[in-house]
């Protein structure tokens, strides 16, 4: 027989039943949200369907505005959680306890939160103090969230999914800095509750 706790976990899992969703709810408050399309996310209950243990660094390779239009293109079939700006603004575009097609692995997929960041690889000027210090807040809040330690083996690149191709966040992004930036952001005072946001 299942206990009360097992039966809480798993009740998300008869035909028919979902987690009750609002539309334009947000995971982190200094986001705006802007709906991905439904075809570069899965629809799941994390973190009781899939443990979340990962923060996933990617970059764009484009505008912040392009990669919000791709990932509301149903034909991309793949998004991230997040996006952030080079002027530090923040969209959510998937719930965390949704799975993004994000990382071309399947287990890092389900594991990861994934936050892309307007620029290119090969561009250092790209990566502002606003972006890293917006950033920093956002994963800050993320491991928190999760209980994600705040370590190199837990925030990882694009580049460090086994079976990738690609080289995000490349050679130019800093990862001491970012990291302290992170654990800065871990101590600081928080923030209020997420709330509904109406669409950017």
């Amino acid at each position: 027989m299942l206990t009360r706790d097992e039966v809480k976990r798993l009740w998300w899992q008869v035909p028919g039943v979902g987690k009750p969703r609002k539309e334009g709810e947000l995971d982190y408050a200094g986001a705006t949200w802007v709906a991905a399309s439904e075809a570069n996310w899965r629809r799941a209950d994390r973190p009781d369907d899939f443990t979340i243990d990962r923060v996933i660094i990617h970059v764009t390779q484009g505008s912040f505005a392009s990669a919000v239009r791709v990932f509301q293109d149903p034909g991309h079939q793949a998004a991230t959680h997040y996006i952030v700006g080079q002027d530090g603004r923040v969209v959510q575009m998937i719930r965390e306890l949704d799975v993004a097609y994000q990382a071309g692995n399947r287990a890092y997929n389900e594991r990861g939160v994934g936050i892309e960041h307007e620029g290119f690889v090969d561009r250092p000027k790209d990566l502002t103090k606003a972006m890293y210090e917006s950033s920093a807040r956002l994963t800050a809040s993320i491991c928190a969230r999760h209980g994600i330690p705040v370590d190199r083996e837990h925030i990882i690149g694009h580049v460090e999914v086994p079976g990738t191709d690609h080289t995000d966040p490349g050679p130019h992004w800093d990862w001491d800095r970012y990291l302290e930036l992170v654990r800065r952001a871990a101590t600081a005072p928080p923030s209020p509750s997420p709330t509904p946001s109406a669409k950017a």
